[in-house]
């Protein structure tokens, strides 16, 4: 199939799953989408095993599409750049250290806990891994997806403190499990020197390298935006920074994903106040909303599409739903530590680590980071591991966190 044709039937099927999700089952956009999409996989599977060969023209579709080339370093991008637009810098300023520490000393604390938990089960029930490798899941698996993150915070209505420390943490704590990701890829390929210097200069080079890029690119989107007066203009320079902006990061192996994220606040802070009309406030707004609606109902289809070329044993099942608490429970964990800590110096929202755990969404960068490993014995594991964790995630946090935060807020009166 032509890349046109590809694109004509991944953006029909979205909006007939959208449709149909709207008309019947009133569910979030991106929840409904990937549920109909992965019910309409395990139909095509079923038909597959009665002898039709839907499921084999399915994959070799999918095969075409390489997801993780299209999230990391496609949709990604502009999903990022989205989701920063609206973030309060004042907001995120205030909450600065707490979402630093859990972006970072979170992400390396969970890594640690799950890849360390997934070694000892999965050789447990007889799927041998290499430590490395097992951390590695840990790595692709910790930080939670601001994709995914930020389109349920819309819905649920959390306190601000709350949402900003969620939003925050979920933007930047992406970049940083990349990060932490590459490193561990790097030494498990041995393309990486396995010292600490080396580390600790791969990361400086990628986390804070992609900060200051991102500042210096947002500078320069500022610069132009206050310059001239014309909305069509002013919404192609955005457009224009993010893809190249994130083309070029990548080129100078910095951050990509954390210079959008900088560069998104300075635009839509900086930006909005001093450099936009009211008419180019309105319709920048309404066309990133736009990017972030249609481009977040195609991933949730291509995720829920995957289960097709992904290999499900009994064991990988078993380690799937062994996994989901034990990635729950490094999260509480990670987060946990350090707010009690900082609760000596600081205030937080009742019930914030049981919120925050829960809040804690994983969504496609985990499946496309999973994707990328390399062809080993240890990557069909992970990925299915990784999947079970994502669908669970997203379906069953996704749809219950907003009661979550209901009934601590009501413990809380």
């Amino acid at each position: 199939m032509s890349l046109f044709e590809i694109i004509a039937l991944v953006m029909s099927l979205t909006a007939v799953f959208s449709y149909i999700n709207y008309k019947f089952f009133k569910l979030p956009i991106t929840i409904g989408v990937m549920l109909l999409s992965l019910v309409f996989s395990l139909v095509l599977i079923l038909f597959g095993s009665l002898g039709f060969g839907f499921e084999e023209k399915a994959e070799q579709l999918l095969h075409q599409i390489d997801f993780n080339e299209t999230l990391l370093h496609g949709m990604l991008s502009f999903l990022l750049f989205a989701g920063a637009l609206h973030v309060n810098i004042n907001d995120l300023r205030e909450q600065k250290w707490v979402i630093s520490i859990l972006a970072t000393l979170g992400v390396l604390t969970s890594t640690f806990l799950v890849g360390t938990a997934t070694y000892y089960l999965l050789n447990w029930l007889g799927i041998e891994i290499a430590y490395i490798y097992a951390l590695l899941f840990g790595a692709l698996i910790s930080p939670t997806d601001p994709i995914a993150v930020l389109g349920i915070l819309k819905l649920v209505g959390a306190p601000k403190t709350l949402e900003t420390k969620i939003a925050g943490e979920s933007l930047f704590n992406d970049g940083v499990g990349v990060v932490i990701f590459l490193v561990l890829l790097g030494i498990a390929t041995g393309g990486s020197e396995v010292t600490p210097s080396a580390i600790i200069g791969l990361f400086a080079t990628e986390a804070i390298g992609g900060a200051f890029f991102g500042l210096g690119l947002g500078f320069v989107g500022y610069w132009m935006l206050k310059t001239i007066d014309n909305y069509q203009v002013e919404v192609l320079i955005t457009l224009g920074l993010v893809t190249g902006g994130y083309a070029l990061a990548e080129a100078m192996h910095v951050s990509a994903p954390i210079a959008i994220v900088v560069a998104g606040l300075m635009i839509g802070n900086q930006g909005r106040s001093l450099a936009m009309s009211d008419v180019t406030k309105h319709r920048l707004d309404n066309f990133w909303e736009l990017i972030d609606e249609i481009l977040n109902a195609v991933l949730f289809l291509l995720i829920g599409l995957e289960v097709l070329i992904l290999t499900f044993s009994k064991q990988y099942l078993i380690a799937g739903l062994i996994m989901i608490p034990t990635v729950l429970l490094a999260r509480w964990i990670a987060v946990g530590v350090p707010v009690q800590i900082m609760k000596k110096v600081r205030e937080f929202t009742p019930y914030v680590i049981t919120i925050m755990t829960w809040g804690g969404l994983r969504g496609g960068i985990s499946v496309a980071l999973a994707l990328s490993l390399p062809n080993v014995p240890a990557r069909e594991p992970i990925l299915a591991i990784t999947y079970c964790i994502v669908v669970f995630s997203i379906v069953v946090q996704g749809l219950t966190v907003k009661r979550v935060l209901k009934l601590t807020e009501k413990d809380n009166v």
